[in-house]
């Protein structure tokens, strides 16, 4: 057991050191958040299973708080209406279910901010493809080599691991310095 918690552990301080090399995506991405907020802009996140719940926990950090009593900025998570989602996957397939609603919700000057350790999910390559479309910022938190979704955002960090659970640590790690640098922006 103990040789799996530390494997554990050393897997994910590898995938998380990884990030370091970058810091100039990372920079950019927090420029282009903060932006978006200041102009009054929100932020809709997106993400399936453990991705989804990532998705969950940007917005729900950014409308409520995440360290500070700062105002509540907009985030809006696609993959938490499960109304939403059940009845876009019913009518028009699932691969829709988060580009239908950034048709209805993304404007210019929005940011979609995309959760996936693979890449591949069809249903956030349309949703890129449709924010793309509508003039809204785009933002890829990939792993795994970044699969079809690298290059088809506007930024993009791609986890050094071909680990599901450790490009998600990894992206808990990206959105918590994320939203430090927010919360600085937005101070109490």
């Amino acid at each position: 057991m103990d040789s799996i918690l530390s494997k554990s552990v050393a897997d994910s301080c590898a995938a998380v050191q990884s990030l370091l090399a970058q810091q100039v995506a990372f920079d950019k991405i927090a420029a282009a958040v903060v932006q978006a907020l200041r102009a009054g802009s929100k932020i809709l996140s997106c993400g399936n299973g453990g991705s989804a719940a990532d998705a969950m926990h940007l917005a729900e950090e950014l409308t409520g708080r995440y360290r500070s009593n700062r105002r509540s900025l907009p985030g809006v998570c696609l993959s938490a209406d499960a109304t939403a989602l059940t009845c876009i996957a019913n009518d028009f397939g699932f691969d829709e279910i988060f580009a239908r609603q950034v048709e209805g919700f993304g404007v210019t000057g929005d940011v979609l901010v995309c959760f996936s350790s693979s890449g591949n999910s069809p249903n956030i390559l349309r949703a890129l493809a449709v924010a793309r479309q509508r003039g809204v910022k785009t933002v890829a938190l990939l792993g795994k080599g970044g699969g079809k979704a690298k290059g088809k955002a506007d930024f993009e960090i791609i986890v050094d691991s071909a680990d599901s659970g450790r490009v998600q640590e990894a992206h808990t790690v990206i959105m918590h310095a994320l939203l430090e640098v927010v919360e600085r922006e937005f101070p109490a």
